[in-house]
């Protein structure tokens, strides 16, 4: 068999029709940018995630970026987060001259540890920075509750995480603002670059609505310095037929996981250690944008399944604290273990809604022959 790690190809079959006639209509229109698909794509994500406002940008990386300068993040703030994560996520606070501070993860969940968090706040924090990873909500009643004793902002990185749930209350409504990312390897993917901001908070919205157009509420009127990331109309129309079915993917994606699991229950691999599945957190819905095992001799599994035809990643391949761009934040190798056993034994493994019982089974079989033979 040849398993992509994902086939996208399998979801457009499948709304393909719908896909072609969102984009005809926009070119019909010639309303490319910040167009009534992109308002109502807006409205419909807020609704969605229960939240008052929502805001559509250039790309999840842009959605953290403005989300920082929203609370005029700075040189000299400091911003709390993860160090297993997509760069994004660091990248965006070093970009405005801010410092990130690290706390290392939950060695079952992958996110970060609530526990690690009020040790390092300062009189520089300004906000704390949870990931959502592989679109398992961070245990956030612990992370909001050490914010407000501190007086500090949270913003969820929810690029991985539209449609999970923490005590029955959606991704993007848990903090004082959560950014989305629209990248087509995403639950709610597009056919490009695209990102989306969700707040409560009327101050806010207004905000990033001018943040994302040059620091203009008025055309040609400045009232800060902001920056050129505008949602286009074209993938905001592609977002809405796509949010449509984005439950039952995300449902397909769940079914599959448990799926996963009694065929590895099944395998002898769990018994013996040799590798550990993804934790599922009694507070939250998991939407599994990420299927990700800890596996021994990661390195050579992953290219024996690549011989046998099956896609996978590793995420992330070499922690935050670790990359040279952030040599001089002044973190060893060693200071935060949970995050470097994880970079050295992650696997993703193919999730997709669309993945048969048939491949899973190959998937399985494959790990099993690597290590037993």
């Amino acid at each position: 068999m040849r398993i992509p790690l994902l086939d996208l190809n399998r979801q457009y079959q499948v709304i393909g029709d719908e896909i072609n006639r969102a984009v005809l209509s926009v070119l019909s229109t010639h309303q490319y940018i910040l167009g009534p698909e992109v308002r109502e794509l807006e409205r419909e994500v807020a609704a969605y995630c229960g939240s008052r406002h929502a805001v559509g940008c250039a790309s999840g990386s842009d959605a953290l970026l403005l989300a920082l300068m929203a609370l005029d993040i700075g040189s000299k703030d400091e911003v709390i987060t993860t160090p297993f994560s997509f760069f994004a996520t660091a990248g965006s606070i070093a970009r405005l001259g801010a410092r990130p501070v690290f706390v290392d993860i939950d060695p079952g969940a992958f996110n970060i540890d609530p526990a690690g968090i009020e040790p390092v706040i300062t009189a520089r924090t300004r906000a704390i920075l949870p990931v959502h990873l592989f679109g398992q909500c961070a245990e956030m009643e612990p992370i909001n509750t050490t914010a407000e004793r501190h007086g500090v902002a949270v913003i969820e990185d929810a690029a991985q995480a539209i449609g999970s749930q923490y005590h029955g209350r959606r991704a993007g409504t848990l903090g004082l603002m959560a950014t989305f990312s629209f990248y087509p390897t995403k639950n709610l993917g597009g056919a490009g670059d695209g990102g989306m901001l969700t707040t409560s908070d009327e101050a806010i919205s207004r905000k990033l609505i001018s943040l994302r157009g040059h620091g203009a509420t008025n055309k040609y009127f400045h009232e800060m310095l902001g920056v050129n990331s505008r949602l286009d109309s074209i993938q905001a129309a592609i977002l809405r037929v796509k949010l449509r079915y984005l439950d039952g993917w995300s449902e397909a994606r769940r079914h599959n996981a448990d799926g996963y699991r009694a065929m590895f229950s099944q395998s002898g691999l769990l018994d013996r250690g040799l590798i550990r599945l993804p934790v599922d957190s009694k507070n939250g819905l998991h939407i599994y944008n990420q299927f990700v095992i800890r596996a021994e001799r990661r390195d050579e599994l992953r290219e024996f399944l690549k011989e046998q035809g099956v896609g996978t990643e590793i995420y992330y391949p070499l922690p935050l604290h670790l990359q040279k761009c952030f040599a001089d934040l002044g973190y060893k190798q060693g200071q935060f273990p949970a995050a470097e056993a994880a970079s050295k034994e992650s696997l993703a493994l193919p999730i997709y809604p669309e993945l048969t019982l048939d491949e899973m089974h190959y998937v399985v079989g494959a790990v099993r022959s690597f290590y037993l033979g």
